[in-house]
């Protein structure tokens, strides 16, 4: 029974579609506390981990916190390098502010990539700095694969890890910092009127599942670290290398399934696997992102079930009670998805947790959101890393990067309000973060004419249209007919990196 469950698995590889430069892609199942390895293929393979670097990342800030270095509350100043992130990102301002608590929450559930180096500046004072920290916490908890070169993931030839040291940083977060554990299973995010749902196609549709993060880059393929408890039992499953969302979260489902049945092949502890043969990590971008390649499902969402009675459990904050109402549901084994043509299923509704921009709700500094954050930003940091992996702290930024030093707060100090500030904006105009509103008498100040009095000076009335910028106007402008072939075929191939 053993083998034909995880021949499912194997299956379930083989099916997603062909890649030669991982034929055996990694994957690994661990029992959280015991760190007892249940199920393992290449796990110490060294390979590219995209936005599970994410969780590391949280690790060092909840570090950080636990040190008495910062709080929760302790606001993170978005800088200029932030800002030139390349998506999934917020597309915050220079300027803008957000505590540490909400940065995480972003960085887990909506992948940003510009927040997350906004943690790396608030946290150490700068990227390599906190590369610095993601390294010597990894060779502290045992993470012999890893090197990490930046905080959220972006392809850099020196950033690498394993299924393996993945499995083993998302035992320690769970180990390490017991009261966090609530921050890997957010379902959706609010902010104003946007909602952000997780990648993590696990939660709300596999039965307990609780974190952790997905990650996705052209080198990588679809990675995720995911965890599910039942029974009081907490597994970690790790899976990387996987050709689209979809075939991902059908291979950690069958891989849970399996073992929480104990259908299981393996045996030893995760910290004492033996070493891979090839310490090169494969770069997957020519059978992931390849002309002619089609990714498939990129986001396995599915529909969330709106009226659905077990969601109302969910939306209370109770995803215990939530699978328990959902148990016969929640207790279908994976195979039945295989047999009705590998389909995932619906996601419950998710209660979005409201989360704010800058140091309290309401707060008047600098606060903008892309409104496209898919859009590739021909201008955004993409730094390639020199040849050669082992014995470098950090890969040397590029030239063009500008780092803005982050706010740094005294040790146990609560921050307080600066005086007003300014940060430079793209039209190079001073843009004011005390909150402060320019009076009318203050402009007359700033500025003066000798011209005399006439109507063509007046000021307009208040009620007055603007002149520019008309929606019509921009429509107008060379406008040529779309040729929908092209658009068709473009919208098959995979976009750029996004480190989901």
């Amino acid at each position: 029974m053993k083998r034909i469950t995880f021949a499912i698995v194997g299956l379930l590889t083989c099916m997603s579609g062909p890649l030669s430069s991982a034929s055996a892609t990694p994957a690994l199942v661990i029992d959280a506390a015991s760190g007892e390895v249940l199920y393992q293929e290449e796990a110490t393979r060294p390979w590219y981990p995209a936005s599970t670097t994410k969780l590391m990342t949280v690790y060092v800030a909840l570090k950080a916190v636990r040190d008495g270095r910062m709080s929760l509350d302790t606001p993170m100043l978005v800088s200029n390098r932030a800002a030139r992130m390349q998506p999934s990102k917020m597309g915050f301002k220079p300027g803008t502010e957000i505590t540490l608590d909400n940065a995480l929450k972003i960085i887990m559930v909506k992948s940003a990539n510009d927040v997350s180096v906004t943690i790396a500046e608030g946290v150490s004072g700068s990227v390599p700095a906190f590369a610095a920290e993601m390294n010597s916490v990894a060779r502290q908890l045992g993470m012999r694969e890893s090197h990490f070169v930046n905080p959220n993931g972006l392809y850099n030839d020196d950033h690498y890890s394993s299924a393996r040291d993945m499995a083993i940083l998302g035992r320690a977060l769970y180990r390490d910092f017991p009261n966090h554990r609530d921050l890997y299973s957010i379902g959706a995010l609010q902010l104003g009127t946007k909602i952000m749902t997780n990648h993590n196609g696990m939660l709300g549709r596999y039965p307990g599942a609780d974190g952790m993060k997905t990650g996705f880059v052209c080198a990588s393929g679809f990675n995720v670290v995911a965890s599910a408890t039942r029974g009081g039992r907490r597994l970690i499953a790790v899976v990387m290398g996987s050709p689209n969302a979809k075939a991902r979260t059908l291979k950690v489902m069958s891989m849970l399934d399996a073992a929480f049945m104990g259908q299981t092949n393996s045996g030893g502890n995760v910290v004492s696997l033996a070493d891979a043969s090839d310490p090169n990590p494969p770069n997957m971008r020519p059978e992931i992102c390849g002309r002619n390649r089609n990714r498939g499902i990129e986001e396995d969402f599915g529909i969330p079930v709106a009226g659905d009675p077990a969601s109302q459990n969910y939306q209370n904050d109770n995803p215990a009670a939530f699978f328990a109402a959902d148990r016969a549901r929640a207790m279908a084994p994976v195979t039945a998805y295989a047999a009705a043509g590998m389909d995932l299923g619906p996601r419950q509704v998710f209660q979005p947790i409201p989360i704010f921009i800058g140091r309290a709700p309401g707060w008047n500094g600098a606060v903008a959101h892309a409104d496209n954050d898919e859009a590739v930003d021909p201008a955004a940091d993409a730094p390639r890393g020199k040849k050669g992996r082992r014995g470098r702290a950090v890969a040397t930024a590029p030239a063009t990067d500008v780092e803005t030093p982050a706010a740094q707060t005294k040790l146990g100090a609560k921050p307080t309000r600066p005086a007003a500030r300014t940060a430079t904006r793209g039209d190079s105009k001073p843009l004011d973060l005390s909150g402060h509103v320019q009076s009318s008498t203050d402009k007359k100040a700033v500025k003066k004419t000798d011209k005399p009095n006439s109507k063509a000076a007046t000021a307009k009335p208040a009620n007055a249209k603007p002149t520019t910028a008309k929606p019509t106007d921009k429509k107008a402008v060379d406008k040529k007919p779309i040729d929908k072939k092209k658009q068709q075929s473009a919208s098959s191939r995979p976009a750029a990196d996004k480190a989901d």
